[in-house]
């Protein structure tokens, strides 16, 4: 089973040490979202606009997880011609599309024609005039759009294939409840690779009209 972003990346995931445990404790600051239906594990919200690093890395799942980490977290990490250090928010999220786009906590990734493209939302105090310019150019500062969301939570470790199993659990959720689907399903992570699986906060997420 591949897991997302793999155990090569505990040392750079050690940001969210302070933040999240083996016990699942987390305070590191999250994307910002009003939760306006809750039913179960199934839950809809309306996330608000934010200011994101992204890249794109043309590898299959495992790989691309990996590298396209490392390359944002050098970017939090002082990567930045300003040499700032950027706090880590939560979750992380992965997902396909067959839009090829500019490269530029959560962290979001998502398929993006062979590869598969990650992000990293910004902290809120950061506005798209004031965010760091990174070293790398294959790190893009973007305006991430505010949107209307349904999510599916779950535990247990990430991969391509429990992100397909649960995405299909969500899609059926979205049917029943007259929802339209209008993105492909992302995965959300929001603890590091050595959190006990049981306690892991995984989500699906699915945009909707």
């Amino acid at each position: 089973m591949q897991m997302y972003l793999g155990c090569a990346l505990i040392g750079l995931l050690g940001i969210l040490a302070t933040g999240c445990s083996v016990f699942g404790i987390r305070t590191v600051e999250e994307a910002r979202y009003r939760t306006v239906v809750k039913e179960g594990r199934f839950h809809v919200r309306e996330y608000a606009d934010a200011v994101i690093a992204e890249t794109v890395v043309d590898e299959d799942y495992g790989r691309a997880g990996n590298v396209a980490f490392r390359r944002l977290a050098g970017y939090i990490f002082g990567g930045n011609k300003s040499r700032a250090k950027i706090a880590m928010t939560a979750p992380v999220l992965q997902q396909k599309t067959s839009e090829k786009i500019p490269m530029t906590a959560p962290v979001l990734q998502e398929k993006s024609g062979q590869g598969w493209r990650m992000t990293f939302v910004l902290p809120a105090k950061y506005t798209l005039q004031d965010a760091p310019e990174p070293s790398d150019p294959k790190v893009v500062i973007k305006a991430g759009k505010g949107r209307k969301v349904a999510v599916v939570r779950y535990s247990g470790w990430l991969s391509a294939a429990s992100m397909e199993r649960t995405a299909a659990k969500l899609r059926s959720w979205l049917e029943q409840k007259k929802y339209k689907a209008v993105s492909e399903p992302r995965l959300a992570a929001y603890d590091p690779p050595w959190t006990v699986p049981f306690l892991r906060r995984n989500e699906v997420h699915i945009d909707i009209e």
